[in-house]
């Protein structure tokens, strides 16, 4: 009776603890679950003590049934405890995996974020890329554009400022004075400076020594050119001494081939030397001297040393003002190289200032079709552009064309445009039908930039150059194309030229031979 009353007092607790465990938490669960399986362990060896202590004082069998179907019921409890136990522990693994998952789901969505910035920048680079791309791809067609001109280059020493100052700076300036030493003096009728030639003229002999010396430099024929030029040097200071006019003009002969061949330093010694002679025997204020300090200010300029090569120009310039007058052509030729210097010291409002009092010069004093206009206008229009002033560029630059094309073609129309005309409306209807402006309206005005005019050709490259700076793709592929056109044209008419002269050469032999045959053979039958 005891027994049955403990056990009806536990499970009355059993279920009292039950109906409380589902308002517990999940830990107080599992806490309370173990206590009871230990209290039932401890309640199943109770009853089993038990059941053996009567079976050995005696044999009751009802009380033996009784102990044993509560302990079989003991046993269910514990079993079911353990089962509880066991879904608990997997409860708590399903918690674990969740939370875990948890974890991997906000990581993944920041993993998310985080690609959806990277593919947003990737896009912004990539379109970057694509318009990258497209200004490579013009600035290859130019440069492609740009070898195709200068293989049909014959003439490097022609003057290309555009062109010219994006590699050295100084070749740009004007032609040295290698004319005043070949023809005495700058151009100028001597009535103006008859008093400060003092009767000097350079011999005959030194004329065409200059000549042969030049030619065989131009072959680059130097081992030939430099040995000529000293004996002949060591022969005139034996027979007139050191200090003569012609040992100073002999002197800057050589110092032009030192020059070709990049020998800067011994050309300059020649050019003080010679400057120093020219000014004790012909006078400081000689045109000879302005001649020699303006190469050697060229010089000066190829080496970088523009401060240097400044006063020496100023000087020259002075010179020549003084003995040519402020208005004559050398002047304006002067002023060019003056400018230019100062251009390469960024002095551009001093540039400005020489370039359009030489333009001045030439216009009123040679016309508006003499070369060294356009040259002039030319060399202004890339100190423009190299202030960032292009629409004054632009002007200069077509003023060039437009004169080119009415002294080619005649006053201008609306049937008879200039080619930046022209140039430009094809920019501005390049989306239509580019069948209907085919390239014969313009084709033919490459023959204006002959051979002779190299400063045409050099504007139309500027030009297009300036349109590819301002997005004008088509335009500028127009005036490419044309100086291109007009660069293979002059090349093709040279070269056949040079064939037509070597057949007709040939010709001449064969013909002189075939006579000289005849005669031969007339002779050879008129003997007996």
């Amino acid at each position: 009776m005891i027994v049955s009353k403990a056990i009806k007092s536990y499970r009355l607790q059993k279920i009292e603890k039950i109906g409380k465990m589902t308002q517990m938490s999940q830990d107080e669960i599992i806490t309370n679950t173990k206590t009871v399986l230990q209290g039932l362990e401890a309640l199943r060896v109770e009853h089993v003590s038990i059941m053996n202590g009567i079976a050995e004082v005696q044999k009751d069998n009802e009380k033996s049934d009784m102990l044993r179907k509560n302990i079989e019921n003991i046993e269910l409890g514990l079993s079911e405890a353990q089962v509880m136990m066991a879904l608990t522990s997997h409860l708590q693994n399903i918690e674990a995996e969740k939370q875990k998952l948890k974890t991997q789901v906000r990581r993944l969505h920041q993993e998310n974020a985080w690609l959806r910035d990277e593919l947003a920048n990737t896009q912004q680079k990539f379109q970057a890329s694509e318009q990258l791309v497209a200004q490579l791809e013009e600035e290859k067609k130019h440069l492609e554009f740009m070898a195709s001109v200068k293989k049909y280059d014959e003439n490097q020493e022609q003057d290309d400022t555009c062109e010219k100052s994006r590699t050295d700076p100084v070749v740009e300036l004007f032609p040295d004075e290698e004319n005043d030493d070949r023809n005495n003096m700058s151009p100028t009728p001597p009535s103006q400076f008859a008093n400060q030639t003092s009767g000097y003229e350079i011999p005959a002999r030194l004329r065409t020594l200059h000549n042969l010396v030049i030619q065989y430099a131009s072959q680059g024929r130097y081992e030939v050119a430099v040995p000529l030029c000293k004996q002949a040097l060591e022969d005139l200071e034996k027979t007139s001494g050191h200090d003569h006019p012609d040992v100073a003009t002999m002197l800057n002969i050589l110092a032009l081939v030192y020059r070709d061949q990049n020998k800067y330093k011994e050309a300059a010694n020649l050019l003080n030397d010679a400057l120093s002679i020219r000014g004790k025997t012909l006078g400081e204020n000689h045109p000879a001297v302005a001649a020699t300090l303006n190469n050697l200010a060229v010089l000066y300029g190829k080496r970088g040393k523009y401060k240097d090569a400044e006063p020496l120009c100023k000087r020259a310039l002075e010179i020549r003002e003084k003995v040519l007058g402020k208005d004559h052509p050398d002047v304006a030729k002067q002023l060019n190289n003056l400018a230019l210097l100062c251009q390469n010291q960024g002095k551009y409002d001093e540039v400005e200032k020489y370039y359009q009092r030489a333009l001045d010069i030439y216009e009123s004093k040679l016309g508006p079709d003499d070369p060294n206009v356009a040259k002039t206008k030319n060399n202004l229009a890339g100190c423009y552009l190299k202030q960032g002033r292009y629409t004054e560029a632009e002007i200069l630059y077509k003023q060039v064309l437009t004169r080119a094309h009415e002294r080619e073609f005649g006053a201008i129309d609306s049937k008879n445009k200039p080619i930046w005309q022209v140039a430009e409306e094809r920019e501005e209807h390049k989306f239509d039908n580019r069948e209907n402006t085919p390239y014969g309206e313009y084709g033919g005005w490459h023959k204006a930039a002959k051979v002779d005019s190299p400063t045409v050709t050099t504007t139309l490259k500027n030009l297009g150059a300036l349109y590819r700076r301002q997005g004008m793709f088509e335009a500028a592929e127009t005036l490419e194309d044309c100086a291109m056109r007009s660069k293979k044209e002059a090349y093709d008419l040279a070269k056949q030229t040079k064939v037509s002269q070597l057949l007709t050469s040939n010709e001449k032999r064969r013909s002189k031979a075939i006579k000289e045959d005849m005669d031969f053979s007339e002779e050879k039958n008129a003997k007996p």
